[in-house]
């Protein structure tokens, strides 16, 4: 299949708020593909290639970018190829070899499939397409439950791998998917609430445990071999020899661990987020050491424990890691959970997550078994445009557009993100200086006081509530904003909604 026909069909996507016709038009897309195309074309799509991430960044693609091919003539198979190339090729001479694999692509490429192709390395394609919205598709095309198709993309991890099932493979097949030691799964994600009290009216009888300000992991050993995995399923085994070393003692075969890992002081306290996502980061081992803390387990030797109760979890946890789980307390009473939560904070920690001891692990999804409470209200936002500062600041981009995502679309098209506010309270000249140099890599236009940029950053808002506001789109304002902190760990898709916020109006 040409590319051109991918674009095409974005375009189709993005220019519609309707979810059924943006179905419709991903799912005949899929019908019309070769099955060796099908995992190539929705890593594509989604801005999740095969390959992963090849190493290609904004000055690589400005570089690289010439003139645009007058007809289409490039393949799927085509730039399957070239990514290929990209990530093969290292060593000395490879940086000019890389820089001329991308510059044949792209001279191949139209003006609208050169501006695709920097979307997708980028990991920047905006085009309403959400994995959702192509998940539907995929379940419409191969004539499958989408409950069933959702389910083996969340177990797997790879949405273009379930897709080739879905659509050339059997039912019995989709419905084989499972969880496999070694093979990452999509984390279940929390929801917010302002309260300790809040979150167990919602979640009723739960286990209320520390929430950590440390990095996501998720762990994997199949006999001595074990594999460390980030909340975007990255693999991280080599940067973290210790919770390696650590997870080799435990008394299992085979088991899938979820938790957090992070940096502690001397008197045993966490240490800044920061220095943890610093060491996380690291290609080499360094001084500082990282401990991992476990919640979760989702397989033990050959039984999967996905569909069992958190209680029963909690109970295998206890079992093989006593000494590496998380701080909690199984209650049902408010002054017990408000206890734990003053307990987390004296200890240093964010706050406390509400888990109901009744439910199941939802790879993939935010709902309301899993809520997370923190004394100051903060939220994952992502960064719309950035202004040029004054006074001091002059010459730095410094006051942020801060944007909430909509995935039903209730304020525009379904994915993109509505404005809620402005801040340029809690930046360092750390930040400002490197924020205002990332901006201008990724900015897509400009005035003479404003500069917008591709809606890919996401950053750590602290506030003291939202009020009403006809100021912007979403009807709320944020009240006393300020950073926390960038995110470097998670997607734009990860982002706090803008129903989320509109919820504390209620509140």
């Amino acid at each position: 299949m040409l590319l051109d026909e991918l674009v095409k069909t974005t375009d189709a996507v993005a220019s519609t708020r309707s979810r059924l016709a943006k179905v419709e038009a991903l799912a005949g897309l899929l019908r019309r593909l070769e099955p060796g195309e099908i995992a190539t074309a929705v890593g594509l799509l989604i801005a999740k290639p095969r390959q992963g991430r090849v190493g290609v960044g904004w000055s690589g693609m400005r570089s690289a970018m010439g003139d645009p091919a007058d007809e289409p003539t490039l393949t799927v198979a085509d730039v399957d190829a070239a990514l290929d190339r990209l990530l093969g090729t290292a060593g000395t001479g490879s940086a000019a070899e890389r820089a001329a694999t991308l510059r044949t692509l792209l001279s191949t490429a139209t003006e609208r499939e050169q501006a695709f192709i920097a979307g997708v390395l980028l990991g920047e394609l905006r085009t309403g397409a959400l994995e959702g919205v192509l998940t539907d598709a995929v379940a419409r095309a191969g004539g499958r439950p989408v409950e069933s198709v959702r389910r083996a993309a969340m177990l797997s991890g790879d949405l273009g791998g379930t897709a080739l099932v879905a659509i050339t493979g059997t039912e019995e097949e989709l419905d084989a998917v499972g969880l496999v030691v070694g093979r990452p799964v999509q984390p279940m994600l929390a929801a917010t609430a302002s309260s300790v009290s809040a979150a167990l009216e919602t979640t009723g009888e739960a286990s209320v445990e520390y929430k950590l300000d440390g990095a996501r992991i998720q762990v994997h050993r199949s006999g001595e071999q074990v594999r460390i995995y980030t909340r975007t399923l990255a693999e991280v085994t080599h940067r973290l020899p210790e919770v390696v070393d650590l997870v080799r003692t435990l008394p299992v075969r085979d088991v899938i661990l979820d938790g957090e890992t992070l940096a502690l002081g001397e008197d045993g306290a966490p240490r800044p987020f920061q220095e943890t996502m610093s060491r996380f980061g690291a290609d080499q081992a360094r001084s500082t050491l990282l401990h991992p803390w476990f919640f979760d387990v989702l397989h033990l030797d050959g039984r999967d424990l996905l569909d069992e109760p958190l209680a029963t979890r909690l109970g295998v946890l206890e079992r093989i890691a006593p000494d590496h789980r998380i701080p909690g307390e199984i209650t049902a009473d408010p002054a017990v959970a408000e206890n734990v939560s003053r307990q987390a904070l004296a200890a240093g920690h964010e706050g406390v997550v509400v888990k109901a001891v009744g439910s199941l692990y939802a790879a993939g999804r935010r709902g309301s078994n899993w809520i997370k409470v923190k004394p100051v209200l903060t939220y994952d936002l992502v960064v719309l445009a950035c202004e040029w500062g004054s006074g001091r600041r002059t010459g730095m981009l410094s006051n942020l557009h801060l944007g909430a995502l909509d995935p039903a679309g209730e304020f525009g098209e379904p994915g993109n993100y509505v404005m809620v506010g402005k801040t340029f309270k809690g930046l360092t000249d750390e930040l400002l200086r490197w924020q205002t140099e990332r901006f201008q890599e990724i900015e897509v236009r400009r005035t003479a006081n404003t500069v917008w940029v591709e809606p890919v950053t996401v950053v750590e808002i602290a506030i003291d509530g939202v009020q009403q506001s006809s100021r912007y789109p979403g009807g709320i304002a944020l009240r006393f904003a300020r950073v926390k902190r960038y995110r470097d760990d998670k997607t734009p898709a990860e982002a706090d909604t803008i129903q989320t916020l509109r919820a504390l109006l209620r509140s």
